[in-house]
């Protein structure tokens, strides 16, 4: 049974994915220096934007990969408000003890938290890996031999898992049981790795002589199929991050929502 992945292409698709890729890594940066939470709640709604409108993707799929984002905040701001330390205590029983600093730092970590899952989500749901290493390798000056060999290992992960329920099934088929606690689990183990490292090898080998035969170790220049260029929705995509930066800052200021504007004092 195949699974349906379509999408419809937007303007987050297009941008380069080098510059797409820096830009996240600075953002990650920012979001650890970020210490009031106004800010931070800010923040999220300029990535919701992002993530909800020009992803491309429907939103049944958009809103199963968003319920693991609610997981990531609950389980970070809870374990910090509970059991965190502070002067004014809210409520404490047995272990359990809510403080007021303890409260703000824990919807502090949970809405970073969160920031973080939704920028890498709509990094990975609007990045090609091929666009990605081609980009790689012609803006970032990365050598093919390494470009190419990435994009290989990424093309076998499919026909590693078909492999192995082939496997699985043809074990199954001849009634090959395992057996029960630790003795069966290295037998299974054995049953699954060996075939499965041996037939790797012998895949890697291939695409290694390929590789040789295409000269791909050669340092010269080279001809590439896909041309990875700057555009002017790289521009859109470095002011829509700029005024998303500049209105959370300034409605933190003008319109924030809890008094705290830094959680570490």
């Amino acid at each position: 049974m195949s699974i349906d992945f379509s999408y419809q292409e937007t303007w987050l698709h297009k941008i380069n994915p080098s510059l797409k890729l820096g830009f996240v890594f600075l953002l990650f940066i920012h979001l650890i220096m970020i210490h009031n939470t106004n800010i931070l709640i800010y923040y999220m709604f300029g990535t919701l934007i992002l993530y909800l409108f020009f992803t491309g993707h429907p939103w049944k799929r958009l809103m199963i990969i968003f319920l693991p984002f609610l997981l990531i905040f609950l389980t970070s701001s809870t374990s910090m408000i509970f059991f965190g330390k502070g002067d004014v205590t809210w409520f404490k029983w047995g272990l359990i003890h809510i403080t007021e600093e303890s409260f703000f730092r824990g919807l502090h970590l949970g809405f970073r938290g969160i920031i973080f899952a939704i920028i890498g989500v709509v990094f990975a749901l609007t990045t090609r890996p091929v666009y990605l290493f081609y980009s790689f390798m012609q803006q970032l000056k990365l050598k093919p031999k390494y470009a190419y060999s990435f994009m290989a290992a990424i093309r076998l992960i499919p026909l590693m898992i078909e492999e192995m329920q082939t496997l699985h099934y043809a074990l199954k088929v001849r009634g090959v049981q395992s057996g029960k606690g630790i003795r069966g689990f290295y037998n299974k183990l054995k049953s699954y790795s060996i075939p499965l490292l041996s037939q790797s090898i012998r895949k890697a080998f291939r695409i290694a002589v390929a590789m040789e035969a295409k000269r791909f170790s050669n340092s010269g220049n080279r001809t590439y199929y896909y041309q990875i260029n700057f555009s002017k929705v790289d521009l859109v995509f470095v002011f829509y991050l700029i005024a998303v930066l500049t209105l959370s800052y300034y409605m933190a200021v003008q319109y924030p929502y809890f008094p705290i504007t830094d959680v570490r004092l």
